[in-house]
C-alpha cells in the first residue's frame, strides 16, 4: 500500500531565484541540484528538514502556465505564529496572516513566482 509521498513539484520560472528562497528563506536542504538533459532546466530536489518528502524546483515543459498559481500544498509547524514571524523577517512574502480557525491556525504565503502555500498547525 501507499506510504509516503516522495516528492511535490512546484513549477518555478527562474530556478535560481526559486533555489536562493527556498534554501535561504525557508531554510530547506538541497538533496540534487544537476541538469536534467532534455529540458534546459536543472534538477533541483530540496529536503525538508524533518521530513520524508522531497520539494522539486522543476517546470515541465508546456507547463510553465502553472507557475504563480495555488500550488494546493500544505506545510506544518509547530508555532503558525512563530513560524509567520520568522519568515517574515527573511522577507517571506504572506498574503494572509495566521487566523484561528476551529481546526486549528493557518497562514498564506508565496514564493518568489507566486506560487501560494498553507502554512499550518499540526
Amino acid at each position: 500500500m501507499i506510504n509516503l509521498i516522495k516528492l511535490v513539484t512546484v513549477p518555478v520560472r527562474d530556478q535560481d531565484r526559486a533555489l536562493e528562497f527556498y534554501r535561504d528563506s525557508l531554510g530547506f536542504k538541497v538533496a540534487t541540484d544537476q541538469p536534467n538533459p532534455g529540458s534546459g532546466q536543472r534538477w533541483i530536489e530540496l529536503k525538508i528538514p524533518g521530513c520524508q518528502t522531497h520539494v522539486v524546483l522543476f517546470t515541465p515543459p508546456g507547463q510553465e502556465d502553472r507557475a504563480g498559481t495555488m500550488s494546493n500544498i500544505v506545510f506544518t509547524c509547530d508555532s503558525v505564529e512563530k513560524t509567520w514571524e520568522d519568515l517574515k523577517e527573511r522577507g517571506v512574502q504572506f498574503s494572509q496572516p495566521p487566523k484561528k480557525e476551529f481546526w486549528g491556525t493557518s497562514a498564506l504565503f508565496q514564493d518568489p513566482d507566486g506560487n501560494t502555500f498553507a502554512l499550518s498547525s499540526r
